[in-house]
């Protein structure tokens, strides 16, 4: 080797050492896992009970930026709850069954507010379709329609739930399916969405099911009538298909109106779903109508709260799309600690899950522990960001 290679060499050398310390120093040599584009879902819920916050401008913008500084990457903003549209709708203006719009406090959109500022700090917005087939039994939809709602096999309208006294929309009916598909090609045509969440009212209580329309279309199908026993597994089966059959519908028109918007579910776990709620949302991954799924799992104890999300079921959908947990961060009069929700994030973390959050206020506005120390909580569960891209 003669003296020009010899100097090359060392030359060559020293630059790559001082290439090596600069990007130490300017502290951009980052971890692999920082380096690749993820798709952890981390987010939460924005429901009635957060409207003060969300139909102020300023507080917005404050919600976004802490939220986009802890490092969460998805808002899920109610726009379906108690039988009324939280947005300016010209299907329930049509249909009469909403005598009043819900308006920020300077008169302005509220959802389209919450869209343009998550979109300014890179996070995604999924309007959350809360009560699915459900609805107060006082509401104007319930009043106006009732030959869209079902019953009981003991004639029986209404059913008790976590929101009280509450009527069910009858799925199989293409009048209610036609409705709950206008307002959501509404929602896609006139928003900037990045997707739309369905949760575990997007069914129906096995009790339900016995009013005319649908024992005479079961009857028309198969030849008899109606089992007596709501949890016959036919009966089950021939609505839960009902159910699956028109959710591939939906997603079908929805993505005809933009074929990147994620297509999100939030139910419960899967024997609940199923035998309980006829929701087949298993099916619905496997059909592939499904962009992501994010499981109720509101349990306190831990033990509990780690076999739900472990089940067989789970394990299989997350090998096709991004899949997360839902965890219950507090209620007005049960506040939760940071010290369970950070044991159930790290559980769900352990699985390679997502977590969203049950809802916002509750995040640090309703605990009982002070807010640097609810904040530094939750700084310590995302301590770097996480990269979402919209459903190709």
């Amino acid at each position: 080797m003669n003296w020009h290679q010899k100097l090359f060499k060392k030359l060559f050398l020293f630059l790559f050492l001082i290439s090596f310390v600069t990007v130490l120093l300017t502290n951009t040599f980052t971890p692999v896992n920082a380096q690749i584009p993820r798709q952890e879902i981390r987010g939460v819920w924005i429901t009635n009970n957060d409207l003060n916050i969300f139909k102020d401008r300023a507080k917005v913008n404050d919600a976004v930026t802490k939220m986009r500084k802890l490092n969460f990457n998805t808002i899920y903003p109610v726009v379906w709850n108690s039988g009324y549209v939280m947005y300016p709708s010209n299907i329930a203006k049509r249909l009469d069954i909403q005598p009043f719009v819900f308006r920020g406090s300077d008169g302005h959109d509220i959802l389209a507010d919450v869209i343009n500022q998550a979109h300014r700090q890179n996070l995604l917005v999924v309007p959350w379709f809360e009560f699915g087939f459900m609805a107060p039994p006082s509401s104007e939809l319930a009043l106006n329609k009732p030959e869209w709602f079902t019953q009981k096999r003991n004639g029986s309208e209404t059913s008790i739930s976590a929101a009280g006294e509450v009527s069910w929309l009858n799925p199989f009916h293409p009048e209610v399916q036609q409705f709950i598909t206008d307002l959501l090609v509404e929602l896609a045509n006139n928003y900037d969405i990045d997707g739309i969440q369905f949760d575990d009212h997007m069914s129906l209580p096995h009790e339900f099911g016995y009013d005319k329309y649908t024992v005479a279309l079961y009857r028309q199908e198969t030849k008899k009538n109606p089992p007596a026993d709501s949890q016959d597994p036919e009966w089950v089966s021939w609505r839960a298909n009902k159910i699956t059959d028109f959710m591939v519908r939906l997603n079908q028109r929805i993505k005809q109106i933009k074929p990147k918007a994620i297509f999100s579910v939030s139910p419960n776990y899967y024997d609940f779903a199923y035998k309980l709620q006829l929701q087949d949302w298993l099916s619905w991954v496997r059909l592939n109508i499904v962009d992501e799924l994010i499981v109720q799992v509101y349990r306190n104890n831990l033990g509990s709260f780690t076999a739900k999300i472990s089940r067989p079921e789970m394990q299989e959908v997350q090998q096709k799309i991004p899949t997360g947990v839902g965890i219950m961060a507090g209620l007005r009069t049960s506040p939760v600690s940071m010290r369970q929700i950070k044991s159930q994030v790290r559980a769900a973390q352990q699985r390679g899950l997502g977590v969203v959050f049950f809802y916002y206020e509750t995040l640090w506005n309703n605990s009982s522990e002070a807010l640097k120390d609810r904040l530094a909580g939750f700084q310590s569960l995302f301590p770097y960001p996480a990269l979402r891209l919209a459903a190709e």
